[in-house]
């Protein structure tokens, strides 16, 4: 198993209260990119279902430069229903789900912090500051 030591939040930026699937992003990864399988490790889609991507064990394609010691997460919406915006999008059950999927994967990977795809990068995703959101459970005792 390779170690984990970051667990990295991200979003579809797709428009609010738009459904998309773990398959449609997993077509887009695989057939518009040309990428081996879908980047992320897991999905939570718009009804708050939590979807596997790409397995665990598996190096994801999610965040340059972090990938190999990396959790990636994807949450279906990130922005405006414009899509001029980045907007945090999550609906009530998105939060409550996205919150258990991590303080399941931090039981699983107690040296993993979690940070947002922004953390990294110059982009908005996942519209929302993940690293402040869920320090108590990156630093907290579970």
């Amino acid at each position: 198993m390779r170690k984990i030591d970051l667990i990295v939040v991200h979003c579809s930026a797709t428009p609010e209260g738009k459904h998309f699937s773990t398959e449609t992003i997993r077509n887009w990864h695989v057939n518009e990119r040309g990428w081996s399988d879908i980047g992320y490790h897991w999905v939570v889609e718009l009804d708050g279902k939590v979807r596997a991507g790409r397995p665990e064990q598996r190096v994801g394609a999610h965040v340059r430069g972090y990938n190999r010691s990396s959790i990636g997460i994807c949450y279906v919406g990130g922005m405006s229903q414009d899509m001029k915006l980045p907007k945090d999008t999550r609906s009530q059950v998105q939060r409550e789900s996205l919150e258990c999927l991590l303080l399941e994967l931090k039981l699983k990977y107690p040296e993993a912090i979690i940070k947002g795809h922004r953390d990294f990068s110059t982009k908005a995703c996942p519209s929302f500051d993940a690293k402040a959101e869920y320090n108590h459970i990156s630093y907290g005792k579970l």
